[in-house]
């Protein structure tokens, strides 16, 4: 995008039109417009809607998007809750009745925090598609490994995944991608936020599967570091909810533009271009 399309997608600024929000420009759209259709209010009225001025346009939050984001934190205090929850028997006295309790359920733990993550990253808001769709992969892939670890290697040995994976370190290839989705899910979080607990997971969680992988750490330093990663995936997670909900959403005109068809985003680009030509003009 050159400077004078950026500068005009700037200066919009919003006009309500039979209950729908437009740039204050002539439409490049139709009526029928995608764009168009998806700008409106939503179900608020548009006294009531706070509307934020995005790179592409206005747009307000809709229910949809509250119930979205709600969805999104809920995937993520469910991954830290399970995940916290299953670690936490590497603390527990072993005959304990929590620990005992904890040790017959691992896999259910495990499975239920997968799904937990695996929602979030659908749900998840990154303006750079390839992005989001390269962590939704990896989160496959862990998930379709762990299936196969548990099945075939877990399984005929009379084991829990969890237990088999600490007990042959090489299994974490088959489970680590999972893990680098949810790596990626913190440095996102930690980058578009600033959030320090999110910064420091991003090296706590490889720092630990590497160094059980290559056998380079000693128990101690693994416990230190999965101590580490529990409480600061809660924080994480806990925070989440302390976040406006616009947050989570982004600047919804550019996920609403990403998804209008190519030819009508050459129209959009066309039109801003001009008018900023015309606006210019001695």
């Amino acid at each position: 995008m050159n400077s004078v399309t950026a500068s005009a997608f700037i200066s919009l600024s919003p006009r309500i039109t039979k209950g729908k929000w437009k740039p204050l420009i002539s439409s490049p759209f139709n009526s029928n417009s995608n764009f168009d259709f998806k700008c409106r209010a939503g179900s608020q009225s548009q006294s009531q809607a706070t509307v934020y001025q995005g790179v592409y346009g206005p747009w307000s939050v809709q229910d949809s998007d509250i119930q979205e984001v709600i969805l999104y934190r809920s995937g993520l205090v469910t991954a830290a809750a399970s995940f916290v929850v299953a670690s936490s028997t590497a603390l527990l006295p072993n005959d304990s009745v929590m620990s005992n309790f904890i040790e017959r359920n691992l896999d259910l733990f495990y499975a239920i925090g997968s799904c937990g993550l695996g929602l979030s990253l659908y749900l998840i808001h990154i303006y750079v598609t390839e992005i989001k769709r390269t962590l939704q992969a990896l989160w496959l892939l862990g998930a379709l490994g762990s299936f196969a670890t548990y099945s075939f290697l877990a399984q005929p040995a009379h084991m829990n995944l969890v237990q088999y994976v600490i007990d042959n370190p090489i299994a974490v290839w088959f489970v680590g991608p999972l893990f680098a989705a949810l790596t990626g899910l913190v440095f996102k979080e930690g980058l578009c936020y600033g959030k320090l607990e999110a910064g420091i997971l991003t090296f706590v969680i490889p720092s630990l599967l590497l160094g059980h992988l290559t056998g380079l750490m000693d128990d101690g330093v693994k416990i230190t570091l999965l101590s580490t990663w529990m409480a600061l995936f809660l924080v994480f997670a806990g925070r989440k909810f302390t976040q406006p909900i616009k947050d989570d959403i982004g600047d919804k005109s550019v996920f609403i533009f990403n998804d209008l068809p190519e030819e009508e985003k050459a129209n959009f680009i066309q039109k801003l271009e001009q008018q900023q030509y015309t606006k210019n003009e001695p």
